[in-house]
């Protein structure tokens, strides 16, 4: 275990762990759900109180429901709210809806994505985490800075009710998000990648039933991305970087009017949008750092790639990168061997592992955003499917299978370690 030069009694209050995570989103409750499998004492700092927050990145894809089966935890899953997607289709130009990307298609025992409640999720892997002795999560604990020892991280600062703390540990994993706070206090390099729109949400409450695809819909220089939900439409509105100010400098009733245009069926209940404070902006941002490690820390997920939000892929990927590091560092760290100074060799493992999947992906998704997107937002071309296209899926329908697999399950999917395995219960009910 590492120790510290700076614990006297005057300094702040100090915990030992073996592996710090910063931040209780999905990677990083599933790394220390593995991780306290393993018998490791791993410590979960998260700045909130709790998980109940205005998450977008509702989607759970497949390859991390297989995942749930492993881990003994898809009945639980399976009974929370949540709707299923199982098909994306897009009008041709006669107006027919041509099915670009079928689930229903992929050779898996889950064939759809589940739009869950983050919180949810997020509450369900920490209860199973917690019945781990070795496990501990913190809330409002806020990570504010690295602790370095000769060079090298040997734990974090952090800012909590009781005041400021220190947890010092063998191995600090960053799973806090694109503003990672480690990733920043690390002095990681960094590799940006320039996108032209930004993203608006809200959602249109309706009773209305409109099915279980996933409706893309264009007007003018705008997308949307609708999500048929329990009660009500989750809608993803994309328009060019830089338009946040001027729409809402515009105000509430110019945003419904450009709601009911782009969802004409449903134009009586934009007035469920109350305000623009109902209306979030998500500054898209798509990164990669260049070397997702340093002595003592690890970044993955959102602090070591930053996703577009086309597809919906980044928690799942995030989810991937933490069984990937569990796998991969679990022994190790047992051993101890991230406190004698060791371990960037294994670290960079886990980033030759995930590095294929993650530029494989992101250059999907910047394929999508010059072909398809940035084009209508541009207004040089409608969001229709092409001819040659429409025919193509008209006589070999199982093509859509392809992006199917590619958004559900991913290039390198990653299966649970037989350490951290529980049996489904006899009664699960299983989905086809």
């Amino acid at each position: 275990m590492a120790t510290s030069h700076d614990s006297s009694g005057s300094g702040p209050a100090t915990r030992t762990t073996t592996c710090a995570i910063a931040g209780a989103g999905p990677a990083g409750l599933v790394l220390g759900l593995l991780l306290a499998r393993a018998g490791i004492s791993v410590t979960v700092l998260e700045k909130h109180a709790d998980f109940l927050r205005d998450f977008r990145g509702d989607t759970v894809h497949p390859s991390t429901m297989a995942l749930l089966d492993d881990l003994g935890l898809f009945d639980r899953f399976d009974d929370l709210p949540q709707s299923r997607l199982s098909h994306l289709q897009l009008p041709d130009a006669e107006g027919n809806g041509v099915v670009l990307v079928d689930f229903r298609r992929l050779p898996v025992q889950h064939r759809y994505i589940a739009m869950v409640p983050q919180w949810d999720l997020l509450n369900l892997l920490a209860e199973a985490a917690a019945t781990e002795p070795n496990f501990t999560l913190l809330t409002q604990h806020e990570v504010t800075d690295v602790v370095r020892d000769k060079g090298r991280v040997i734990g974090v600062d952090y800012r909590s009710p009781d005041g400021e703390g220190r947890l010092l540990a063998d191995l600090t994993v960053a799973c806090d998000g694109r503003w990672s706070t480690v990733r920043r206090a690390a002095s990681l390099p960094v590799k940006e990648t320039p996108v032209g729109f930004d993203v608006w949400w809200y959602r249109i409450d309706t009773g209305r039933d409109i099915g279980n695809a996933l409706l893309p819909r264009a007007y003018q220089n705008r997308i949307a991305i609708v999500i048929p939900r329990e009660g009500y439409l989750q809608v993803a509105q994309l328009g060019l970087k830089g338009a946040n100010a001027e729409i809402r400098a515009q105000g509430i009733e110019a945003f419904r009017a450009q709601a009911a245009e782009l969802l004409p069926e449903v134009a009586e209940e934009v007035t469920s949008i109350e305000s623009m404070d109902d209306v979030k902006h998500l500054a898209v941002r798509v990164d990669r750092l260049r070397r997702w490690y340093g002595p003592g820390v690890l970044c993955i997920g959102d602090a070591a790639h930053a996703m577009s939000p086309v597809g919906g892929i980044g928690i799942n990927l995030a989810i991937q990168d933490a069984v990937a590091a569990a796998r991969l560092l679990a022994t190790p760290l047992r051993r101890g061997i991230f406190g004698t100074h060791g371990g960037q060799r294994l670290l960079a493992q886990v980033q030759r592992r995930r590095l294929v999947p993650t530029i494989l992906l992101q250059g999907l998704q910047r394929l999508a955003h010059a072909v398809v997107i940035m084009p209508v937002l541009q207004d040089r071309r409608s969001l229709q499917v092409p001819a040659l296209v429409s025919q193509v899926l008209q006589r070999a329908p199982w093509l859509s299978a392809v992006p199917a697999f590619i958004v559900g399950v991913g290039p390198r999917s990653e299966k649970i370690p037989r350490w951290a395995r529980r049996p489904v219960p006899p009664a699960s009910n299983v989905s086809v």
